[in-house]
């Protein structure tokens, strides 16, 4: 369950259309938000290709039309996006599978950040979509979700494998507290359409959800690495993934677990941001 809130403080957002549209900051007057990987250089990330692997730069990635399998975290993060100049403030992404068009609208009014994503496509195609936001939280930082929601930890006991559990077990790990290094690192989706992150006097609120008229499930991917991952030179990353979804991987996803667009070949969903102290 959520704690209370303190009073509310401007949340500004930036990105970086010419690297997939990505999250560069989230920030308010006091701190940032979003963590960046000291260990990949600006050249390396600036220096992607459609068809590489993802390069692990931090910030919020765009994760499109999957996050794992068929594609390496979609096929969005790794293309350049345009901003639309027939409407002002809406990006678009550039997909070369499946017939599917994403477009993006950001904005940062009273201080809470708001995105709209609409994607069009085949009628019935199904589709998963995750902000890879990884966040700059200390040892001390905890999640908070209303309730006991299911959880499917992935690629786990090992890789393709699933293990379903509840809020807040992650089978052996306790997701809601993030605690100090300890050389595990742990993956799940969260059956749930908001989560607070709390890190001292600081709370960052996310909340998502389809559109009316729209029907899918919404989940978020929690990325818990306490320096038990890569294995041949482990770090720490924490990753909290609003998804239009529930699951991680298209080709293993169960059909309730994914996205379909509609009669019409649309689905469109949103995704808030405020910040409080």
């Amino acid at each position: 369950m959520a704690g209370p809130a303190g009073a509310g403080r401007p949340l500004t957002v930036r990105t970086d259309l010419a690297l997939g549209g990505r999250w560069t900051s989230l920030a308010t007057p006091e701190r940032e938000w979003l963590w960046r990987n000291p260990r990949v250089p600006d050249a390396e990330r600036a220096a992607v290709a459609p068809g590489d692997a993802f390069v692990d730069a931090g910030g919020g990635e765009e994760c499109f039309p999957t996050l794992n399998g068929p594609s390496d975290h979609g096929e969005v993060w790794s293309r350049p996006w345009v901003a639309d100049g027939d409407e002002p403030g809406v990006d678009v992404a550039p997909v070369s599978a499946g017939g599917l068009a994403l477009r993006r609208r950001l904005t940062a009014d009273d201080g809470v950040v708001r995105a709209r994503y609409a994607i069009d496509g085949p009628p019935g195609a199904a589709v998963l979509h995750a902000v890879h936001m990884l966040l700059d939280v200390g040892p001390g930082a905890r999640l908070e979700v209303p309730g006991r929601p299911d959880v499917l930890v992935v690629e786990w006991p090992s890789r393709g494998q699933t293990v379903p559990s509840v809020w807040p077990d992650g089978d052996g790990v306790s997701f809601d507290v993030l605690g100090p290094d300890d050389g595990t690192a742990r993956c799940a989706v969260v059956a749930t359409d908001r989560v607070d992150i709390v890190d001292g006097a600081d709370r960052l609120s996310l909340t998502w959800g389809v559109d009316p008229g729209f029907s899918a499930p919404v989940s978020f991917v929690v990325w818990r690495n306490l320096g038990g991952w890569p294995k041949d030179a482990p770090y720490r990353s924490i990753g909290v993934e609003p998804l239009l979804g529930g699951e991680s991987n298209l080709d293993r996803a169960a059909p309730d677990r994914l996205a379909h667009l509609d009669a019409d070949g649309r689905l469109s969903w949103w995704l808030e941001a405020r910040a409080s102290r």
